[in-house]
C-alpha cells in the first residue's frame, strides 16, 4: 500500500513520463501543417487536456486497469498523409492552412472513432479475443513496446551528453540502489527513479544551456539539446481552457477517414497488448472478453474526443507508463487517476505545464530505452555506411571496424547486457529465477545420462576427447 504523499508523487512521476509522447507528436506533425511555435503550444495544451479526460474515463469507466491514455504515434502517417493532401498544400497563408488541415484531421478522426466504438460496446473486440492465446499474446505484448526503438537510442543519439547520463542514472537508481532506504521504509530509487533521475538530468542541460555549452553548435543538436529552443514557455499562454471545436467546425472526407480507420485498427491491437501488459504487472487477472471490449469502446469515444477536441492525433494507451508500471512496482488505478488530474490542470495552467514540456527529450529518448528493453545496435547500424564506416570513426580504422561490429549485432549486444545484469543484479537471489537451478546440471558432460546419448562423439573418439 501507498500513503497519500507518495500516491501524488508518483502520479506526478506518471505525468512526467507522458510528456514525451506529449511533447513530440505536435512538435513533429505542427510545422508541417504550417502552424507557429503558438499553435504548437496550443496542440499540446488540448492533447495533454484530453488525454487527461480519457485516462479519468478508462480508469473509471473502461478496463480500470491503471493505465494512461495518451497521443499515439499509430495515427502519425494518416496524419501525414492528410497534411499532403494537395488542397491543403495549396493555401498560401501558414496559419490558414494549419487551420483547415487540423479541422481535416479533426473530421477524420470522429469518423475513425466509430470503428473502435462499434466494436467495443457491440461486443465484437471481446469476442474476437477468444482467438488470441498466451503464446500469441507474448510477441504482441513485446513488440508494443519493441515496435517504438526508433524512439529510443536513436533520438538518445541526438544529445549524448544529456541522454547517455540519463540512461545510466535511471539503471543504477532503479536496479542497484532499490532496496536503499533514505526515508524510513520508502525506497525512493525504485518508487521514483524516473523523478529523480529527470529532475538531475535536467537540471544539468539548463546549466550547459545556459553556459553556453551549445553555442554554434548544429541546429539538430540545438533543437535536441537546449532547453530554450521549443519556445514552449514564451508561446503559452498563461490559462487556456481548451474547447470542443476550438479551431472550427470540422471537414469530412472519405479518403481521409479511410486512412484515419487503419491507425484506429493499429491502435486497438496496441491497446489489447498493452491491457495484457498492464494486468499482468498490476498483479491483476488478464481482463476478461467483456471488460476488453468496454475499455476498446472507451477509447473509441477518446478519438472522438480527440477529434471534437482537436488535439491534432489519436489516442492509445501509453506504453511508457504501462513499462512504469513494472519499474515501480506500483499498479494503483488511484496514482493513474490523480496523474490525469496533473494533466488536466497543467494544460491549463499553459505556462507551468511549458515548464515542464521544456524537458530536452533525450531525457525521455533514454527512458524509452529502460522501459522498453531497447537495444543498442539499432544506433549503430542507422549510423553505418560506406563512407562513414558506422558511428565509431576515429582515426584507427581496426578500431572502428571492431566496434562498430560487436555493436551493431543483437545478439552479441543482447548477451553482453545480458551477462552484466545477471551477474551483478542480486546474483544470489535471482539463481531460480534465471533458471540456474535447472541448467546446473546440464554444464558438465556427466550431469545428466541423456548427454552421453545426445553427445558423444562416433568412432570411440571420446577416448582421446575425455568428456569433463
Amino acid at each position: 500500500m501507498v500513503n497519500g504523499a507518495e500516491t501524488i508523487i508518483l502520479a506526478f512521476q506518471n505525468y512526467i513520463l507522458m510528456l514525451g509522447t506529449s511533447v513530440m507528436i505536435p512538435s513533429l506533425l505542427v510545422p508541417a501543417m504550417g502552424g507557429s511555435d503558438g499553435d504548437k503550444a496550443r496542440v499540446i495544451q488540448t492533447l495533454l487536456f484530453v488525454a487527461g479526460i480519457n485516462t479519468l474515463l478508462q480508469a473509471l469507466f473502461g478496463t480500470r486497469l491503471p493505465t494512461v491514455v495518451g497521443g499515439s504515434f499509430a495515427y502519425v502517417i494518416p496524419i501525414a498523409y492528410i497534411i499532403s493532401d494537395t488542397s491543403l498544400q495549396q493555401i498560401t497563408d501558414h496559419h490558414e492552412r494549419f487551420i483547415q488541415t487540423m479541422r481535416a484531421i479533426q473530421g477524420a478522426l470522429i469518423v475513425a472513432s466509430s470503428i473502435q466504438i462499434i466494436l467495443g460496446y457491440s461486443q465484437v473486440w471481446g469476442l474476437f479475443s477468444r482467438f488470441f492465446s498466451p503464446l500469441g499474446m507474448a510477441p504482441v505484448v513485446g513488440l508494443v513496446g519493441l515496435g517504438l526503438f526508433q524512439r529510443g537510442f536513436p533520438e538518445l543519439g541526438n544529445c549524448v551528453e544529456i541522454g547517455l547520463p540519463m540512461l545510466l542514472l535511471v539503471v543504477g537508481f532503479s536496479q542497484y540502489l532499490k532496496h536503499v532506504r533514505i526515508l524510513r521504509e520508502l525506497p525512493i530509487f525504485e518508487r521514483f527513479p524516473v523523478l529523480i533521475c529527470v529532475a538531475i538530468v535536467w537540471i544539468y542541460s539548463i546549466i550547459l544551456t545556459a553556459s553556453g555549452a551549445y553555442r554554434g553548435k548544429p541546429s539538430r543538436t540545438q533543437l535536441s539539446c537546449r532547453t530554450d529552443k521549443a519556445n514552449l514557455i514564451s508561446t503559452a499562454p498563461w490559462f487556456k481552457f481548451p474547447y470542443p471545436l476550438q479551431w472550427g467546425p470540422p471537414t469530412f472526407s472519405a479518403g481521409h477517414s479511410f486512412a484515419m480507420m487503419s491507425a484506429v485498427i493499429v491502435s486497438m491491437v496496441e491497446s489489447t497488448g498493452a491491457y495484457k501488459a498492464a494486468s499482468r504487472l498490476a498483479i491483476a487477472t488478464p481482463p476478461p472478453a467483456y471488460v476488453l471490449s468496454r475499455g476498446i469502446g472507451w477509447q473509441g469515444i477518446a478519438v472522438l474526443l480527440d477529434g471534437l477536441y482537436g488535439t491534432g492525433t489519436g489516442s492509445t494507451v501509453s506504453v511508457e507508463n504501462v513499462g512504469l508500471l513494472g519499474l515501480t512496482r506500483v499498479g494503483s488505478r488511484r496514482v493513474v487517476q490523480i496523474s490525469a488530474g496533473f494533466m488536466i490542470f497543467f494544460s491549463i495552467l499553459g505556462k507551468f505545464g511549458a515548464v515542464f514540456a521544456s524537458i530536452p527529450f533525450p531525457i525521455f529518448a533514454a527512458l524509452y530505452c529502460v522501459l522498453f528493453g531497447l537495444v543498442v545496435p539499432q544506433f549503430f547500424n542507422e549510423y553505418w555506411n560506406p563512407t562513414r564506416h558506422g558511428l565509431v570513426h576515429t582515426n584507427a580504422g581496426w578500431f572502428n571496424a571492431f566496434l562498430n561490429t560487436i555493436f551493431s549485432s543483437p545478439a552479441t549486444v543482447g548477451l553482453i547486457v545480458a551477462v552484466f545484469l545477471d551477474n551483478t543484479l542480486e546474483v544470489e537471489k535471482s539463481k531460480k529465477d534465471r533458471g540456474m537451478p535447472w541448467w546446473v546440471k546440464f554444464r558438465t558432460f556427466r550431469g545428466d545420462n541423456r548427454n552421453e546419448e545426445f553427445y558423444t562423439l562416433p568412432f570411440n573418439l571420446n577416448r582421446f576427447f575425455p568428456p569433463t
